[in-house]
């Protein structure tokens, strides 16, 4: 299984970016894929996550409103749009891939992890 994260890069506050996350080696609808972030000195944060069976998602609230995320399944991607960015959006994003169960939108368990994509928002 490998999870591919891109599309990272240097921004200005208020712009925008589209991370992606490319999976190979797994049955996509199965899973949900979340993005997380980890900012030096700081831990590990949940950003987004969606169910490939169904499509529901989850943006955390701190930026909602402002990140959007969402899949192909054809292409076995899940996208994140991040609108709007701040400085404090900087970080390392890294997305995950765990199994869907029937009763939760997101796993709490992330089988697979991929390289993380730096983002960075300039003041």
């Amino acid at each position: 299984v490998q999870l591919q994260a891109f599309g990272g890069g240097l921004v200005q506050t208020g712009g925008s970016l589209r991370l992606s996350c490319a999976a190979s080696g797994l049955t996509f609808d199965d899973y949900a894929i979340a993005w997380f972030r980890q900012a030096p000195g700081k831990e590990r944060e949940g950003v987004s996550c969606i169910n490939n069976h169904d499509g529901r998602s989850y943006v955390a609230d701190s930026m909602k409103g402002r990140f959007t995320i969402s899949r192909d399944n054809a292409k076995n991607t899940v996208y994140l749009q991040m609108n709007s960015l701040k400085p404090e959006d900087t970080a390392v994003y890294h997305c995950a891939a765990g199994p869907v169960i029937p009763t939760a939108l997101c796993p709490g368990k992330w089988d697979y992890w991929g390289q993380g994509t730096q983002v960075t928002v300039s003041s």
